[in-house]
């Protein structure tokens, strides 16, 4: 045979491969942390320019969006409040008002949902007052000088900017005008200056944010939170009437954030405020956030490059011994394949002798038979020599007969097997390993057994390996019992086969992994843990199942379920190989 090769691990002495493992610790180390660490400055680098950049078009859009919503919700509280009030004059007439009882109950209706009205009023062509309800007394007020008068009776439908009038207190009136019998009168509403106040500084921007009207002559028509006061001319420039929401930066110290937007009617500006500082003090807090993920991001990838990487190393180390295992059971399985070629040769051998023995062992027999002068008793001691000498060579015979019918099981082709005689030859040839050990094969097989369709060879790697294990199970016991069991199941077209040792058995949590590869429960050197893994793979291919039941201490029971015919595909494969 030709020299071995010795494995990796045998020609390396231990101090190299501690210095090639902590050489490729470094490698991977290295590799990982450039490979994760610049790729993440450079993207947190870009994304951190990125999201400023988005976060500050965000915020000047959310700040837009924010001042549209409020404008919205103005002109939707004082058109509601003009359409009710033009609702209630178009639909009741003005002696129906003149009633102050009826018009103190439209009052009530009218402040029923938001109670922003301060009082009504019906007033005639002639700006005298036909009934009022409200706190002040101006039943007697003459309102036909009003700069609103006039403006309401133009126009039909008015809401005014914010005055003074006979009550010396700001406020505005929305007001309408009906034509009834040929005669105009209006119905005035009062909305209560501190509830439109509170409706118009309802949004809330942040610690330094404020929000105030102007009129187009730049007046205050809410008082601002920062400076100011209602009525007040503003210390701002008043843009020019413009469509939509303008948003721009104030450059005089604090710097500000600044958004305007027109109401159509009537003609205020809505303006809101926000000190720059405090606007973009999310973007710092992100930017602050970014460098602190970065730093701990960082740390973290070299933490778990080095315990990741400390676990590859330990995984090739076992992989590398698994291997290693494994070149050596497949040296082993070459021998065995070697020492199978040269038991069929000494088998064949060994069959002539046998033959010549037999043939002058009946010469002698003859001879003792027809020569006269021999003693009886001695002729009967030479016939009873003669007759063991018999039953030794036959012996020797099928011996030598199983040895060859076990190495050319070989090739892998579908053929019937009687399962009771080919289980009762690996029996045979495995009784004296088993005998050596105390171990005892006892057979349990179903007399009404018929052929499967099957792959002998790989049966025969199945079956020797369940038997070994079970005569390995044995250790440290004086003796021990393999049972084999077969059993015909004609309904679900499956013959079951158990193979039950009384070993030590295998614990519970080793039972679920038993078929795992390279799984064994052996010392070093004695098993790779690819036994088991081989046999459940082989009867999954051959259509079939294998399980495993254990009692620590009391043995273990493998079961085999094997189809009577195995998967066509696999029947189409193999039949035609052949």
């Amino acid at each position: 045979m030709p020299q071995e090769k010795e494995s990796v691990f045998a020609r390396i002495d231990e101090e190299k491969q501690k210095t090639y493992y902590a050489h490729l610790h470094r490698k991977f180390i290295l590799i990982t942390l450039v490979c994760s660490l610049v790729p993440l400055l450079l993207v947190g680098w870009a994304i951190n320019i990125h999201y400023t950049r988005f976060a500050k078009t965000r915020m000047v859009d959310s700040f837009e969006t924010q001042v549209s919503n409020h404008k919205r919700i103005i002109e939707l509280f004082l058109k509601r409040s003009t359409h009710k009030a033009n609702l209630i004059a178009q639909t009741h007439s003005k002696d129906f008002l003149k009633e102050m009882s009826n018009l103190a109950h439209v009052f009530e209706i009218m402040n029923q949902e938001f109670g922003s009205i301060t009082d009504l009023g019906v007033i005639d062509q002639t700006g005298k007052h036909l009934a009022y309800v409200g706190p002040y007394d101006l039943m007697d007020k003459v309102y036909v000088d009003q700069p609103w008068f006039k403006q309401v009776m133009e126009k039909g439908i008015y809401v005014s900017d914010m005055f003074t009038g006979f009550r010396k207190v700001p406020h505005f009136i929305i007001a309408v005008t009906r034509m009834e019998k040929g005669e105009k009168w209006i119905l005035r509403a009062t909305v209560d200056t501190e509830a439109f106040r509170s409706l118009v500084e309802n949004v809330r921007i942040g610690r330094s944010g404020e929000v105030y009207l102007l009129n187009e002559d730049g007046f205050y028509q809410t008082t601002p939170r920062a400076s100011g006061k209602i009525m007040e001319k503003a210390d701002i420039p008043l843009e020019p009437f413009h469509e939509g929401i303008k948003v721009r930066l104030t450059e005089k110290s604090p710097r500000e954030i600044m958004a305007t937007a027109w109401l159509k009617e009537p003609r205020w500006m809505l303006v809101v405020k926000q000190k720059y500082s405090e606007a973009f003090d999310e973007v710092n807090y992100a930017n602050y956030a970014t460098l602190i993920f970065l730093h701990l991001s960082a740390l973290t990838i070299l933490i778990v490059t080095i315990l990741v990487t400390r676990h590859l190393i330990k995984v090739i180390k076992n992989r590398d011994k698994e291997a290693d295992h494994l070149a050596k059971q497949l040296m082993e399985t070459g021998k065995m394949a070697s020492l199978g070629e040269l038991s069929a040769g000494v088998a064949h051998e060994i069959n002539n002798p046998l033959a010549i023995i037999l043939t002058e062992r009946q010469i002698l027999l003859d001879l003792a038979e027809h020569h006269s002068a021999l003693d009886e008793q001695f002729k009967k001691d030479l016939k009873e020599s003669l007759d063991q000498m018999d039953v030794q060579v036959n012996r020797c015979k099928r011996i030598t007969h199983n040895l060859l019918r076990f190495s050319r099981r070989t090739k892998s082709v579908m053929e019937k097997v009687n399962l009771n005689e080919f289980l009762g030859e690996i029996v045979e040839l495995m009784e004296r390993e088993a005998r050596s050990s105390g171990i005892k094969f006892l057979k349990d097989l179903d007399p009404n057994l018929k052929p499967v369709l099957s792959d002998p060879s790989q049966l025969q790697q199945v079956f020797l390996n369940l038997f070994t294990n079970a005569i390995d199970a044995h250790d440290g016991k004086p003796y021990g019992t393999v049972r084999i069991t077969t059993k015909w199941d004609d309904r679900n077209q499956r013959v079951r086969i158990t193979v039950a040792d009384t070993g030590s058995g295998i614990p519970e949590k080793n039972l679920s992994k038993i078929f795992d590869p390279f799984f064994t429960t052996k010392p070093v050197g004695r098993g790779t843990g690819l036994g088991l893994s081989i046999c459940y793979s082989t009867i999954h291919r051959l259509g079939g199942t294998i399980s495993a039941t254990s009692e620590p201490g009391e043995g273990t029971e493998f079961t085999l379920d094997l189809p009577f015919n195995p998967p066509e595909e696999l029947q189409v494969k193999d039949g035609t190989a052949e």
